[in-house]
């Protein structure tokens, strides 16, 4: 049956990563209605087991999807997708996006074979990655990263604050440092948290190297998903939040459009 016009497309992440995704999105569906859900209360994801994981976006998803009747959920957060993915698929009658760590495009453009991947701890130990490489990135050596410092950086960053250097100098010299590390040319930003501290990242390593993240390409899937679907938007997108709701919150989410954040 189709979707009523008013009914939101819902992203959903740990915090405020998804606002990468939110971006590229609104460039591909500027009519659609968004409500971006950020499960503050349980940020960072990436220290949490598989199960605490798998159990809360599940949870919280079934509940959103019930109050908000979203026509697709984007869980856009990397550590949820490859734990709670299949789970949700299974237990929500609704389109579900995920996001996957970029090794795919990442392998298509490296010159050097030598590919960097920067993620959480859980999501870089994860057999969906492995099968990722497997796939896509078998010629090609995967150098990876746990890198769960660049969370709270992006997170300080949107709330105006300023990171501490030492975290982005960390997080590139986790990759370099290892075997074959001086010869990457490329870095997938296996966290959606990640492309918001790309321009420190970046002055880290040095212009040469090409960062993937796949912001783009989950934004073009979602509309392949929705496409001739009726959008119809009554005002300003919403946000909601887990947790606490600050004046740093509130005026990061405005920044991006999103001027009627409530709690959760």
């Amino acid at each position: 049956m189709e979707p009523a016009p008013d009914s939101p497309i819902l992203l959903f992440d740990s915090g405020l990563g998804g606002l990468s995704v939110l971006a590229e999105l609104r460039r591909e569906l500027p009519d659609a209605p968004i409500i971006y859900a950020a499960d503050i209360a349980g940020l960072p994801y990436g220290e949490k087991t598989e199960a605490e994981i798998a159990a809360r976006v599940a949870g919280l998803l079934g509940r959103m999807s019930e109050r908000f009747g979203p026509r697709l959920i984007c869980i856009a957060c990397n550590t949820a997708s490859t734990i709670a993915l299949g789970m949700v698929r299974n237990v929500l009658h609704v389109p579900i996006v995920g996001t996957v760590p970029a090794i795919k495009p990442a392998a298509a453009v490296t010159q050097t074979g030598t590919i960097g991947l920067l993620g959480t701890a859980a999501t870089i130990r994860q057999a969906y990655v492995d099968d990722l490489e497997a796939r896509f990135a078998a010629d090609n050596r995967l150098i990876r990263y746990a890198a769960p410092g660049l969370v709270g950086a992006a997170e300080t960053k949107l709330r105006g604050g300023r990171p501490d250097d030492a975290v982005f100098a960390d997080a590139i010299a986790g990759l370099r440092r290892q075997p074959d590390g001086e010869n990457i040319d490329t870095v997938v930003l296996a966290c959606t948290h990640f492309p918001l501290v790309e321009e420190e990242l970046r002055a880290a390593i040095g212009p040469e190297v090409t960062f993937i993240h796949g912001a783009e390409g989950i934004a073009r899937r979602i509309a392949s998903l929705t496409l001739g679907q009726q959008f119809q938007r009554n005002g300003p997108d919403r946000a909601i939040a887990t947790g606490e709701i600050d004046s740093a919150l509130v005026n990061t989410l405005a920044q991006y459009g999103l001027e009627n954040v409530a709690q959760f």
